[in-house]
């Protein structure tokens, strides 16, 4: 049950991150609420094209280190895609190539340094939960 909420609010935390950029872009309540779902959708459309041609380079890897190095590139390259499609978003709806080139930037970042905090109060979270069923 802890792992059910625990995605959600990551999800919920990923979408109020996309939200409150989107909004402090464009000052439209409306557009940021579908930035939110429109930027998500593209992402999980544009994924397993982009996972099926990793897939591909990666078993060509000649060593374990060339397999790492691949699957570095993958996330790399799949961080960038990401950022791609947040300046697109932002660019469609302002026309701005600062606006979208800053979004592209401050999304992938606030997740970043935000998500890593919610996991941890959702591991600690965990914890207490599951030594209080032990204790019983």
């Amino acid at each position: 049950m802890v792992i059910a909420a625990k995605k959600t609010s990551q999800v919920i935390t990923h979408m109020a991150i996309a939200f409150t950029i989107a909004y402090a872009m464009t000052g439209s309540v409306v557009f940021s609420g579908l930035a939110i779902i429109i930027e998500p959708v593209i992402n999980v459309l544009l994924l397993p094209f982009h996972e099926k041609a990793w897939a591909a380079v990666r078993t060509r890897a000649t060593s374990e280190r060339d397999r790492y190095m691949k699957i570095a590139a993958e996330k790399v390259s799949q961080t960038l895609m990401h950022m791609g499609v947040a300046f697109a978003v932002i660019y469609c709806a302002t026309g701005s190539l600062a606006f979208g080139g800053l979004a592209a930037i401050l999304e992938p970042v606030c997740n970043v340094l935000l998500l890593p905090i919610h996991d941890r109060f959702w591991d600690k979270l965990e914890l207490r939960i599951n030594s209080g069923m032990h204790a019983a």
